[in-house]
């Protein structure tokens, strides 16, 4: 059906300030633009937004969304701001666990309390008797109380992972916190999650995603949950007619050949399968990123490599071996030293790009091998307002150039699509925008961390509509209001171009719309 969108300010996202009055949709397509005038007479349904402001699609460039929705069904630590809170919701948490079932919880921040209290197993026990795991904000750093110890047969006499740490007091007594490859221990003893559980989960994000104006995302959720059938069948249970939501699936090393060995197959056009993901190193909040010299606040650790370099280049052969290209989790310069090491020896195959996901510390040789790269990047303007100012004291004053430089780097033509990490960072775009124009919280009084890398609005809003449609191979079909792309739109009530810039991640959604149809819409809003 011929349907016509009128009566809201339109940005094209094509040129700066480009707006049309009024597009037509038929088959999930933009098939015309232009005045209501012009368009009227060839529709046979018309949607009037009475006075809203439409963009293309919001993408969320990287997420686990899956992880996102555990996190929303969850014990939800994240909005924490202090070790008391963070006690008082554990002690809430769960009264009548049996001691047999694990308790989980996600997403806490020891940066976030004044004290910067990382809770030991001994603090821990007390909560319950069940085996616990708490995960960190970052993923890449758990705390654990002494039955999970006890579970993963870790002791004093455990030696650490060549992947990880298991951190010890004055006694080399282990203190619960594990980082990297030292959670395996613990993860691998978690009851390995149904298709129904996942497919919850995954049912639960995507409506939140809707709610927050996202019309997809690229995602790693395959190899953490058993069986890659079962988030795949999650993926095809939970997407289609009922909530079309565009997924593009990155495909986790660990099942990846049984992935293409196997043919697996996906619920396209909603389910779409991208590169072969891995790790090189870990995060700043755990001061596991790799680093070419020291943490200026440990002076004696770089990081931590989770892989060896002869296992790296294994890697990237692999995905070669398949024709594929490959997108890599690297943070510290290090790391992204190790993977350019590896890609200019086996290049990606012709007419694809290798995902560089992070970035956050570079240095001007790196930028310069990387131009000569067919690469997108994974950016996530979030992790701004997040890691300063705490990261300063970890990289001192002379690493600052190429950290956090997305203006540096769009300026260099690059490819960026911005991301969230969710569940690591709020998946509301908006806040994203927010964080990468004035790169600080709402309503600090201060210019912003590293003022200089600042974007505009424009760039901003690129960065999750054609920035993120770019580095999926979707720029003639989707972030932009134009014909023959997508009809995909986010919906709001007030105009982010215009408003206070503090006011942005307060803008609410009026609706979310995929493929020409309306998958959420406010109940708030006008009728």
């Amino acid at each position: 059906m011929k349907t016509i969108w009128h009566n809201a300010l339109f940005y094209t996202m094509q040129t700066e300030g480009q707006t049309i009055e009024a597009l037509l949709t038929e088959n999930g397509k933009i098939t015309a633009i232009g005045s209501y005038d012009e368009l009227e007479d060839q529709a046979e349904k018309s949607v009037d937004l009475q006075g809203a402001v439409v963009y293309p699609g919001f993408i969320d460039n990287h997420m686990h969304i899956i992880g996102q929705g555990e996190k929303l069904l969850r014990l939800d630590l994240s909005r924490a701001d202090s070790s008391d809170e963070m006690m008082d919701m554990l002690l809430r948490a769960y009264p009548d666990l049996p001691e047999d079932e694990w308790f989980i919880g996600e997403g806490w921040n020891e940066n976030n309390f004044p004290d910067k209290k990382i809770f030991t197993r001994y603090e821990l026990d007390h909560v319950t008797n069940s085996p616990m795991l708490l995960k960190r904000t970052c993923w890449h750093a758990a705390v654990v109380n002494t039955k999970a110890l006890e579970l993963a047969g870790i002791t004093k006499d455990t030696p650490d992972p060549v992947d990880g740490v298991i951190v010890r007091d004055d006694n080399g007594e282990p203190t619960g916190l594990l980082k990297e490859g030292a959670m395996q221990y613990v993860l691998q003893l978690l009851p390995e999650p149904s298709e129904t559980y996942v497919t919850k989960a995954l049912q639960t994000s995507v409506d939140h995603l809707f709610s927050v104006g996202l019309t997809g995302v690229v995602t790693d959720d395959l190899g953490y949950y058993g069986d890659y059938k079962t988030p795949l069948n999650a993926f095809k249970n939970v997407l289609g007619e009922e909530r079309k939501f565009r997924t593009y699936l990155l495909r986790h090393f660990s099942v990846f050949p049984q992935m293409m060995d196997n043919q697996a197959t996906y619920k396209e056009p909603w389910v779409e399968p991208g590169e072969m993901k891995f790790f090189i190193d870990g995060a700043f909040g755990g001061s596991t990123a790799l680093l070419s010299t020291p943490y200026t606040d440990e002076p004696d650790n770089v990081g931590t490599a989770v892989l060896t370099d002869e296992e790296l280049e294994e890697r990237v052969k692999l995905a070669r071996k398949y024709d594929e290209a490959v997108a890599i989790h690297m943070i510290g310069d290090l790391a992204v030293e190790k993977a350019l090491d590896v890609i200019e020896k086996y290049p990606a195959p012709i007419e694809k790009r290798d995902r560089f996901i992070h970035v956050l510390m570079l240095r001007e040789d790196l930028v310069e091998r990387m131009a000569k790269l067919p690469i997108v990047l994974d950016i996530q303007p979030a992790f701004v307002p997040s890691d300063f100012p705490w990261v300063l004291n970890r990289l001192g004053p002379n690493r600052l150039d190429w950290s956090y430089a997305w203006k540096r780097l769009l300026d260099k033509g690059f490819i960026c699509g911005g991301g969230s990490d969710a569940p690591i960072e709020d998946p509301n775009p908006l806040l994203g925008i927010h964080a990468a124009v004035a790169r600080r919280q709402p309503f600090e009084q201060h210019e912003g961390y590293l003022p200089n890398q600042k974007l505009s609005c424009y760039e901003a809003v690129q960065l999750f509509t054609s920035g993120a449609a770019a580095t999926i191979g979707k720029a003639n079909s989707r972030g932009l209001l134009a014909v023959g792309f997508d009809a995909d739109f986010t919906i709001l009530e007030e105009d982010i171009f215009s408003v206070e810039t503090d006011h942005i991640p307060e803008i609410s959604v009026r609706m979310t719309v995929v493929a020409g149809e309306v998958m959420y819409k406010n109940k708030k809003s006008k009728p």
